[in-house]
């Protein structure tokens, strides 16, 4: 099975690209699994310092995948938890490694592409990217990354906000806010990513490994928020309200919730 990510190292840098450019890097079940292989492998290997996220096409990730979505709404409780924890993980991977992680998001970035995101080290955005959640309007809820830590980033009330509205920000309200780094023009984003990329591999790689996880002490803490997260969704995906969701998301018209 062809992988779904490009994997690529060069001058300590290791560059992975979400590739699925089709679907607009939706994330599938193989998609999150060949990025978790991915992470691993940059992590093990002693001549990667950085790690480079990026997106193929025309969005950075635009969340989970609709049609693999639909399909466990039809399946069984246990299905769905076993499905999710592969999502779990994939975030505690991106959290976990030694290296940083660098998000260099140059389209959407959109519900579960958004909890990705907020899983990386640093994240720079093309002025063209777009950040959201989508969450209440298609048929899901942000688990793995809004709840525990986008508050920390843009303050609770407006954690809220995004998480119940479903509306989408421009990459410039995301860096007033604090959710993400910095904003260049899209021409500048490549070279932006390795600009910073540049600017770790000059510190101790030990220094800053330990830096990584002294910042990650408080997500630790909340791993029971996120293990309630896949129950939380184990349960709701086995609703009509969340097949309405999707299938109104897919059928190009507004859901009717009774």
């Amino acid at each position: 099975m062809e992988s779904t990510i490009i994997y690529d190292v060069k001058e300590q840098v290791c560059t992975i690209t979400l590739n699925r450019p089709e679907v607009f890097n939706a994330l599938n079940l193989q998609l999150v699994r060949d990025l978790i292989a991915g992470l691993k492998r940059a992590d093990l290997d002693p001549l990667v310092r950085v790690v480079i996220l990026k997106g193929a096409g025309k969005a950075w990730c635009a969340g989970g995948d609709l049609e693999e979505l639909l399909e466990l709404t039809n399946g069984c409780a246990a299905e769905r938890r076993a499905y999710l924890v592969n999502f779990k993980e994939m975030i505690d991977t991106l959290r976990g490694i030694s290296k940083p992680i660098i998000a260099a998001v140059h389209g959407a970035c959109v519900g579960g592409g958004n909890e990705v995101n907020i899983a990386c080290d640093l994240t720079i955005a093309s002025e063209r990217a777009k950040f959201g959640q989508a969450g209440p309007r298609v048929g899901s809820i942000p688990a793995f990354g809004v709840p525990q830590n986008l508050q920390i980033l843009v303050g609770e009330k407006r954690s809220r906000e995004i998480t119940y509205f479903c509306d989408l920000y421009k990459a410039s309200e995301a860096e007033d806010m604090g959710w993400i780094n910095k904003v260049v023009a899209p021409e500048d984003l490549d070279a932006e990513a390795e600009k910073w990329a540049q600017k770790i591999i000059e510190k101790s790689p030990t220094a800053i490994t330990l830096g990584k996880k002294m910042h990650n002490i408080y997500y630790d803490t909340l791993s029971s928020s996120a293990e309630m997260g896949v129950e939380m969704l184990t349960l709701f995906w086995g609703t009509e309200e969340a097949r309405e969701g999707m299938l109104a998301f897919k059928e190009k018209r507004i859901p009717v919730f009774d």
